[in-house]
């Protein structure tokens, strides 16, 4: 209820406006054979931006994790490759990373990637040095207690963090993750520029051929809207059954 509200608001709102723009809905009305032609055109890019979303917030999870291990390590060896790790990646724009990664890589290693592993890599890459932050503080939020409450009952280091530590720091860091996904969702749109196919790059191949860029951006935004107001939604539910 509270999505179709929201966007008759939206609607509402754009079609108040005062300026002396001529809207032309029709392109993207359902009651139309070309408006119904169109939504479907837009709403294909939907599994692509949720497969690479999804791939791409997998593989931050495994790398955050590993990254974060690296940083609780007392090796300073290990520290510091936490440290670099997490500081070089969390310092450069998505666009330029998925850029160097799509042109560089075949240049300067000789590898080249499809578009798409190359969306998957960059994502993966940027979001795991934020995610290692989350499960770092995750993990050291837990009363040393714990620890010395497993290894009195004989737990190893691995045991201890598989069964104690990380089921109770994953309770804490869940909001975190969620808002992380949501910002990997978000971010996907940029892979467009490398010519995936996704929401984004339908949208902008819709408006070269169909000209009504606010009509068809302005449904680009519903869509996205839709999709991060659901995301948001199941997250919630998660955290709620984590509690009980």
């Amino acid at each position: 209820m509270k999505i179709i509200v929201v966007i008759f608001f939206i609607i509402f709102l754009l079609g108040g406006c005062t300026s002396s723009y001529t809207w032309g809905w029709y392109v993207i009305n359902p009651k139309l054979d070309n408006g119904y032609t169109n939504i479907r055109f837009l709403i294909s890019g939907l599994n692509v931006t949720l497969i690479i979303s999804l791939l791409s917030i997998f593989f931050s999870l495994i790398i955050g994790f590993l990254i974060a291990l690296l940083g609780l390590s007392k090796n300073k060896f290990l520290k510091a490759f936490n440290r670099t790790y997490i500081e070089v990646f969390r310092s450069i724009p998505l666009l330029v990373l998925l850029l160097w990664v799509y042109y560089g890589l075949p240049i300067v290693a000789g590898i080249s990637l499809s578009s798409f592993v190359a969306g998957i890599v960059s994502l993966s890459l940027s979001d795991s040095a934020f995610e290692a932050e989350v499960f770092r503080a995750g993990i050291q939020s837990i009363h040393k207690g714990q620890r010395d409450a497993a290894q009195s009952i004989g737990l190893n280091k691995y045991q201890a963090m598989r069964l104690i530590i990380f089921p109770q720091a994953l309770r804490i860091i869940l909001p975190a993750i969620g808002n992380q996904f949501i910002y990997v969702v978000k971010m996907s749109s940029l892979v467009s520029i490398i010519g995936l196919a996704d929401l984004t790059r339908k949208a902008n191949e819709l408006v070269v051929s169909v000209y009504r860029p606010l009509e068809i951006y302005t449904f680009l935004v519903i869509e996205y809207l839709i999709l991060i107001l659901i995301i948001s939604y199941l997250v919630r539910k998660l955290e709620n059954k984590l509690k009980n």
